[in-house]
Parts: structure tokens; C-alpha cells; sequence
């Protein structure tokens, strides 16, 4: 074992398998001892020639495709592109598509590129691909030995089981068949099918037992065969029934919200199928309601007790199985030609006799009376689900009892093995051996745990886990003495790992508080005040409250909490802990200059405080610590090496990608954090933005509509949500319903304080410029008998005086100006514009100040000086900042006054470039009102 600086030796972990399951925890087991700077020897144990092959990857045949779209096989999920962007450089006659079904050849070549890279010659990583088979393992003190199937052991701190499906069971055959030589027991093995294709004599025929995915696979395989063109499949299984067809483009998941589902089995099959069929009624599909219940499957199994879960498999498994493993769209093409054709037969039926035909094959009797001769028999009926003794030595070690204690033990109906995170738990109930394991061996705590995004989570967690244990960090305890990584956990740790002074129950309801602010929920300020009730020293929970009534509008007192973070800091602290509460101090007393340098500072050294990211970040939530776009995005972009593939980190990223208008990524980004955490609220506000910068108006209203209602019953800043959802009625023109929803949704006094002038107010302007006064400008009919938005004189009362008046930053003046602009306050909106022209900050001085020129202008209907004035700022408008689709106001209004000028070109141009980038029914509408057909009177 080579050694590490100071003569401790490399820990060494002992991943058994490589293929997927293993590649992927061998790859994040490097990635991060990687980021942490901690030497790692890794040693794979498998007979496999090649790595990350495995049954499902191993395949040579280019027609057997990935059930799941390129978009969701990365093996990073911070980078959901990666396997996209690889394909596109080792195929490069092939276009980049995201949705594209994939060989499954080539998963697994990029699986083993993106292993090897990892193990690069700059950082003390070693791994090795040992070809032999692992038979058993035991404990030798604190570590572990591999027994191997030529008697050597491998010595391991850690060992990872990644072993994978098991064969496909033959207990369902009658011994005839199972003895024949006419049978397939296992198509997956080498060559398996390949005497099948070159088979001359006896019957042409073939039985196909199972109408699953696996028998989709064996049909795309012998249907190419062209040496018996009189060659028919028969398939059979006890429903008869192939799995569903994905759709023919990538769609969002409706997640559901499953708090109050209840915990049992009935209850879930009333709750799954109201929510099954409200997402059809939506969308027109159910398909986004089923990948939607897929990333809540592993919370509701947990839920369950042994005798629900049993039924479960008994009964609802082969339908469950149907709806979530689906074929791709060419695959399903191609089986209906083959049974249009009748090439291809299915029929509910079981095998119940079989005996042997002269001249080779076999007469198959079935359950149904009916009797097939064929020349082979294929067993399609999938992977072995329960663990069967004598089947893999390896497991019947590992659930043998030696001194009293078996080191694994079977999980429900013997799906795999009982875990604790992963961690085995051994026939005691303790997780004392460092072994883990994840996919298939899980099933029984999870269920759904074979698929690769579900192992891919498993794989990033497992890392983390595995390495606390092997080569745990060093930790500083409350009175600053730096101590090894074996020394037991001093004080209870936030969320991300970070130490907090304070007591176990008081840190309880501030991580809950935390986990609340970084899900953009509502309830956190209440979460803290526990802690700092519970623990009156709580310096950090102190803190937040001041933080989040400063910059969150929380109801909180604000310089009385940073009073008590102050006093309570100089009693018992950690450093960063004493940084946090002078931060929060700076940013109350100065929060765009020293306030925002002290933060900077302090997250340079402590960038997993996600509590100071969370500010520094312009998001709904904080306004940030910059207006400049590029400052942001290299500021979310740099704290990649601190999160890795936290949730929370991919759905800052994401939004960070939707504002770069790197579009793919962000909603890929964004559906990967979303799969992980449901309710992320950072998540949603980037796949909104992403739906209406792609012009996806049905679909955005729809899904935001369903994840408001579902996920994020309990998110904070509905109104914005409910703003994006107005602006997809907008683009779609049916402004009856954004009427109801502003009434419902935005209308004070449901909206108040900064949210009524940047969500309601503006929306108001909006519909005014977009629909409203559109035809009186135009002088035609293309929104014909359109009411006028409501009044947004009570929406500015509702914002308060000073937000209107005497705004702080260049955004929100912007969008008080706006305010004023659809009230006809022109007197109001030219104070506020003096106001700004004496402000200290560049942009409120320079752009926003033009933009209120603009709109008195257009108050006073000059509007050719107020087209010019527009047209000027829209350069230099992202240094206002807010968003692409908040800025657009100010376009929208150029829009306005040019048509009011009569300039019809100039409009057509600038709704020409729109309708590029995205499609609108909305400029539809009003691009045809500017350029009628030839002949038409206007």
C-alpha cells in the first residue's frame, strides 16, 4: 500500500463490480478525493475484460438503445451535458441532441473514458482493474479482506459492493426446457443469441418468454436477421403486455406533492392515479405525471411496511414497471411494423410444457391450450429480482454468520440487502463494517435502484460517505485546537457540513430553518426563532434572522437579532461563525459596498456557508452582491469544487445557465436538481425561465402551475411563480386568465411590499403595453375589445412610499418607474427620475434614470423621443439587473412607442428577432397586425 505525506498509508477501497454501478462509484469516489486533496488507491474486482460494461452496457448492438434520453445519462450531474457533449466529439457526423436514445454501446465506452480521466497524473489517485472474481469478505481489525476466486485476498479500508442484476431466473420453466439445448436461459451472455441467428435447421420460430424491455432488445436483435426471412417471434408473458412508448420529445416532470398521501398501499394507488390523471388533463399526456412519481418512489417505499411492500411486488410491480421502463420511440416503431406484418405474436400466456422435436426445437405447450413448435426457446423475463442462495458466493458469504455475526442481511421478499444509507447493516442491526453498497443490492430499501440517474446519486453519496470513513478531514473544535479526522464530532454541523456552536436541539431547528431558505420555502424565519429560543447564544441562528429580515422582507427585528448575534458571538464562536455575524452587520449598515466586499471575503474562505452564498447570489429571494451579470456568473461558477453535486449548488447553476441563455443546460440542470429535491424553489425559478425563453407557453403554464400547486405548496415568493405563469398567458394571449390569476394570485393585499411593485405592478404595465393599448397604437384590430388591466394605484400603495420613492437599487427603481408609467403619475414618476439622477450608483444615475425620460415621455405622448431614449438604454440594460424576462419590459415599451410612432418597421424588426429566438402566439398576433396580406384593408 503506497503511503501518503507523513507516513500515514493510502486508503484503499475495494469497489466489487464494474461494471455501471461500479465505474460510477469508482469515478466519484475520485472526484472527490480529488477536491479534498486526499490520495485514494481504488481497485476494481471483476472477471470483466472491460470496464463499465456490465449486462445492460456490454451490448455490441448498435439497435439496443438506452431506455432513458441522453439528457439524463451524464455521469456528473452537475454537467447533465456531459454524455451529450461527449457523443458529439467521438461521433461528429451525429447531431447533439438531448433527447436522442442513444446505443447502449456507447454509454458504456463513455462511462469508461470519464472513469479513466478522473485517475489523471497530477494528483495522487491510483486505481487498478484487478480480472477475478470476488467469492467473500471479512473482517481483519478495523479494515477488510476480499477473498478472491484464486484464493488471494485483497487487503481494503473500505469495499463497495457494486455486483449489479443478477442473471435472469429460470424457475418458472418446466425441467424439460430448462434442460434443453434449445433454451436461452440467459440472452445476455457472449454469443447467447448468436447460434440462434446462424441456426438452420429446425423450426424457424421463436419463443420469447417475457414482454419486457429485455424482450424488446432480443426482437431488434433477431428481426435484423436475414438468413430465415420465413422466421417468426412469439412472444408470451402473463399480461402479454410491452412496455409503454416514451414520447417523441423530452418532457418536464409533474412531480407530485405526496406530504399528506397517507402510508399505505391503498391510499397510494388512489393518490397515484388522481395524479396520473389530473397531469393528462394538463398536459395531454401522462407520461410527465409517471416521471414525476418516479423521484418520489424511494420516499413512499420507505414509508411502507413489509406487508404493503410484499403486496406491492405481488401486484402493482409488473404495472408500476410498464408505465416507469418504457421503450424508445423507434423501438416501439419498429415492434408495431413487426406485428402489423405478424412477424412479431404476443399473447397472455405462461409456458407450462415443453418437449423435444425431431430434427432439433421444440413443441412449447402454453397456459391458454395452445402448443408452438419452434427451433428455440429465449428466457426474456428480465433480471433476477431476490437474492436465491447458491446463486453468487459472494452474497452467501456475506449473509453467512461466522462468530455470531453475518455481515449483510436479506431486505423485503430478498431484494437485495438492508442498508443504512447504503451501508450495510449486518445481522445485529449496526453498520460497525465499512461496507456499501448501491443499484440493484438496494431494491429492497428503495425500489427503484437500477436505473442510472437513481445509481448516479447513490454513487456521489456513497463517495462522500466512504471517504468520512477511509480519510475522514481534519476538524476544528470550539476552542480552536485542529484535530485528526478520527476525533469524534465536537458540535452539531449545518446542513453542508459546517460546524455550529450551539446545542443539538437548537441546531435541529436552524438546519431546518437553513433547508428551508435554500428551498425558497416559506416558515424558516419561524425555524430560527426556535433556535434562538431554544439557545439564546445561538450566534449564527442570530444572524440569519437579521440577514433575513435585511435583504428577505422577513418580519424580523432586525437590529435587535444583530445585537444578539453580536453579543453572543464574542461569548462562543468559531471563526467563521464571528466572520458571519460581521458580514451580516456590514450588509445591514452598507449592503452594496462594504457590505458586499465583506461577504465576498468571507465566502472565499467558507464557500460551503451556503447562508452567505444564498445572499450574495441575485436571485428571487436576495438582490446579491453585484448587478453585473459576468461578477455573478463567476461567482456561482467558482464554487463548483465546494458543492460537487449538491442540489442546491446545481440549482444555483442552473439558474446561472438560464441567464447565460445556455438553455439546454440550464433545464437539464435544473430537472437534475429537481429529481433530487422536489421543492427546490431554485430549480423551478431556472426551468421558468427556460419554458419561456423557448417559447414552451403551454407546457410552462401547465408544469409551473402543477409544481406550485404540488412541491411547492410551502414556497416562499409566489407571486413571482405566478408572474412567470402570467406571462406565459400573455404570449399565449388569453388575458382572461391572467386577469384571474392577478386577482387570485397578485392583487394586494395577497402581494405586498417589493414583490407588488416587481411582480404585480409590472405585470399590470405589461398587459397594458403587450395587449391592452395595443390596437388604439397599431391602428388595427389585432386584439380586438380587449379590456384595460385593472387599476395599479392600490398595487403602489401596497409596495409603500419609500420602495416607490426612494429606491435602493437600480432594479427596483426601475420597476418603480414602470409603477408610476401605469398609474399616469407623471408628476411622481419625474420626481422619482430627479431622485435618480442624483443617486450615487452609476446605473440608477445613467440607465435608469433615461428609462423614466422614456416613460414621461411616452406619458406625454412623444413618442418617437421616447423609442430613442429606449432604444439607447436596451444595450447597457443587464447592468440593471433581474432577469432577461424582467428586463423585457423595457423592450416591450420600445415596442409600444415605436408603434404609437407609426414606425411599423422598426416594430417588425425588432418582433421579427424575437419570434426567432422563441415562438409567441402573443407577437404572432402582433406581427400580423403590422404586416396584413397584401390586399387586406387595415
Amino acid at each position: 500500500m503506497a503511503e501518503m505525506s507523513g507516513g500515514r498509508p493510502t486508503p484503499h477501497v475495494v469497489v466489487i463490480g464494474a461494471g455501471a454501478a461500479g465505474s460510477l462509484s469508482t469515478l466519484h469516489l475520485a472526484r472527490r478525493a480529488r477536491r479534498r486533496g486526499t490520495a485514494l488507491d481504488v481497485t476494481l474486482l471483476d472477471p470483466a475484460p472491460y470496464r463499465a460494461r456490465g449486462t445492460a452496457f456490454g451490448t455490441t448492438d448498435a439497435r439496443h438503445l438506452l431506455n432513458v434520453p441522453a439528457s439524463g445519462m451524464s455521469a456528473l450531474p452537475e454537467d447533465p451535458g456531459h454524455f451529450v457533449a461527449w457523443r458529439a466529439r467521438a461521433h461528429p457526423d451525429l447531431r447533439p441532441e438531448p433527447g436522442v436514445f442513444a446505443p447502449r454501446e456507447q454509454f458504456g465506452r463513455y462511462l469508461d473514458e470519464t472513469l479513466g480521466a478522473a485517475f489523471g497524473d497530477d494528483v495522487p489517485l491510483g486505481l487498478k482493474h484487478e480480472r477475478v472474481r470476488a467469492v467473500g469478505i471479512r473482517r481483519v481489525g478495523e479494515g477488510l479482506s476480499v477473498e478472491t476466486g484464486d484464493g488471494a485476498e485483497v487487503r481494503a479500508d473500505a469495499v463497495v459492493l457494486a455486483t449489479g442484476e443478477r442473471s435472469p431466473g429460470v424457475g418458472w420453466a418446466p425441467g424439460a426446457l430448462r434442460d434443453s439445448a434449445f433454451f436461452v436461459p440467459d440472452p445476455w451472455a457472449p454469443g447467447a443469441l448468436d447460434v440462434v441467428r446462424r441456426a438452420a435447421a429446425g423450426p424457424p420460430d421463436v419463443l420469447l418468454v417475457g414482454t419486457g424491455l429485455t424482450m424488446v432488445d432480443v426482437v431488434l436483435s433477431l428481426s435484423g436477421d436475414d438468413s430465415r426471412p420465413d422466421r417468426r417471434l412469439h412472444a408470451v408473458s402473463r399480461g402479454g403486455e410491452l412496455p409503454r412508448r416514451h414520447a417523441d420529445e423530452v418532457q418536464l416532470a409533474a412531480i407530485p406533492e405526496i406530504d399528506d398521501w397517507g402510508r399505505t398501499l391503498a391510499d397510494y394507488r388512489v393518490r397515484a392515479a388522481d395524479h396520473l390523471a389530473r397531469v393528462q388533463r394538463a398536459t395531454g399526456d401522462w407520461r410527465p405525471g409517471a416521471d414525476g412519481l418516479r423521484t418520489v418512489v424511494q420516499a413512499l417505499w420507505q414509508r411502507l411496511d413489509e406487508a404493503d411492500r410484499e403486496e406491492f411486488i405481488r401486484t402493482d410491480a409488473g404495472a408500476w414497471g410498464r408505465l416507469r421502463h418504457r421503450m424508445p420511440p423507434t423501438s416501439a416503431d419498429l415492434l408495431a411494423a413487426l406485428e402489423a406484418a405478424e412477424r412479431l405474436t404476443r399473447v397472455p400466456a405462461e409456458v407450462v410444457a415443453a418437449e423435444p422435436l425431431t430434427g432439433g426445437g421444440l413443441r412449447v405447450t402454453l397456459s391458454d391450450g395452445t402448443a408452438r413448435d419452434v427451433g428455440w426457446v429465449v428466457n426474456c423475463t428480465g433480471t433476477s429480482a431476490a437474492i436465491v442462495p447458491g446463486v453468487d458466493p459472494l452474497v452467501d458469504a456475506l449473509l453467512t454468520t461466522r462468530g455470531g455475526v453475518a455481515l449483510a442481511r436479506t431486505g423485503t421478499a430478498g431484494l437485495g440487502l438492508v442498508t443504512v444509507d447504503g451501508r450495510l447493516r449486518d445481522s445485529t442491526g449496526t453498520t460497525e463494517a465499512p461496507i456499501w453498497t448501491l443499484g440493484a443490492l438496494r431494491r429492497g430499501e428503495l425500489w427503484e435502484s437500477t436505473a442510472v440517474p437513481e445509481i448516479r446519486t447513490q454513487a456521489a453519496q456513497l463517495a462522500g460517505a466512504v471517504l468520512d470513513e477511509v480519510a475522514p478531514l481534519p476538524r476544528r473544535l470550539a476552542d480552536g485546537r485542529l484535530v485528526g479526522g478520527h476525533h469524534p464530532r465536537a458540535r452539531p454541523r449545518d446542513p453542508l457540513g459546517l460546524p455550529l456552536s450551539t446545542t443539538a436541539e437548537a441546531a435541529a431547528s436552524y438546519n431546518a430553518g437553513l433547508e428551508r431558505v435554500m428551498r425558497l420555502q416559506s416558515g424558516g424565519e419561524q425555524l430560527l426563532l426556535e433556535a434562538v429560543a431554544l439557545d439564546p447564544g445561538f450566534a449564527v441562528a442570530h444572524a440569519a434572522l437579521a440577514m433575513l429580515g435585511h435583504e428577505a422582507g422577513a418580519d424580523v427585528d432586525v437590529r435587535a437579532s444583530l445585537e444578539a448575534a453580536r453579543t453572543a458571538a464574542r461569548a462562543r464562536a468559531d471563526e467563521r461563525e464571528r466572520s458571519l455575524v460581521d458580514v451580516v452587520g456590514r450588509r445591514v449598515e452598507d449592503v452594496r459596498r462594504s457590505g458586499a466586499t465583506a461577504l465576498m471575503s468571507h465566502i472565499a474562505r467558507h464557500p460551503r456557508d451556503v447562508l452567505a452564498v444564498s445572499a450574495a447570489v441575485p436571485t428571487i429571494a436576495f438582490s446579491g452582491v453585484t448587478d453585473l451579470q459576468q461578477e455573478a456568473w463567476e461567482l456561482v461558477e467558482g464554487l463548483a469544487p465546494a458543492y460537487g453535486d449538491h442540489w442546491w449548488y446545481i440549482s444555483l447553476l442552473a439558474f446561472t445557465r438560464q441567464d447565460q441563455f445556455r438553455l439546454d443546460e440550464a433545464g437539464l440542470l435544473a430537472e437534475s436538481a429537481l429529481s433530487c429535491e422536489p421543492t427546490s424553489g431554485h430549480a423551478v425559478h431556472a426551468q421558468t425561465h427556460v419554458l419561456y425563453e423557448t417559447g414552451k407557453h403551454d407546457a410552462g403554464r401547465a408544469w409551473l402551475d402543477h409544481w406550485v400547486t404540488e412541491s411547492g405548496r410551502a414556497a416562499s415568493h409566489r407571486a413571482h411563480f405566478s408572474w412567470h405563469a402570467a406571462l406565459h398567458e400573455l404570449a399565449l394571449g388569453d388575458t382572461e386568465a391572467v386577469r384571474q390569476r392577478y386577482y387570485s394570485q397578485l392583487a394586494p393585499p395577497t402581494v405586498t411590499g417589493v414583490r407588488a411593485l416587481i411582480d404585480s405592478a409590472s405585470l399590470l404595465w405589461r398587459w397594458t403595453v403587450t395587449t391592452a393599448g395595443w390596437d388604439a397604437a397599431a391602428g388595427c384590430t389585432a386584439f380586438p375589445g380587449e379590456a384595460a388591466p385593472p387599476p395599479v394605484e392600490c398595487v403602489i400603495e401596497a409596495a409603500g412610499p419609500d420602495l416607490v420613492d426612494h429606491p435602493e437599487t437600480p432594479f427596483v427603481a426601475l420597476h418603480a418607474a414602470v409603477a408610476l408609467a401605469a398609474a399616469g403619475d407623471l408628476p411622481r414618476l419625474a420626481r422619482l427620475r430627479d431622485e435618480c439622477q442624483g443617486s450615487s450608483e452609476l446605473t440608477t444615475r445613467t440607465t435608469v434614470a433615461t428609462v423614466c425620460d422614456a416613460l414621461l415621455a411616452a406619458g406625454e405622448q412623444e413618442w418617437g423621443r421616447a423609442a430613442r431614449l429606449l432604444a439607447d438604454v436596451l444595450p447597457g440594460l443587464p447592468r440593471v439587473g433581474g432577469s432577461a424576462a424582467q428586463r423585457e419590459i423595457v423592450e416591450e415599451t420600445l415596442l409600444f412607442c415605436l408603434v404609437s410612432d407609426g414606425q411599423a418597421e422598426r416594430a417588425l424588426t425588432l418582433l421579427d428577432g424575437r419570434l426567432d429566438r422563441r415562438t409567441s402566439p402573443l407577437d404572432q398576433r402582433r406581427q400580423a397586425s403590422l404586416r396584413p396580406p397584401l390586399g387586406a384593408s387595415v
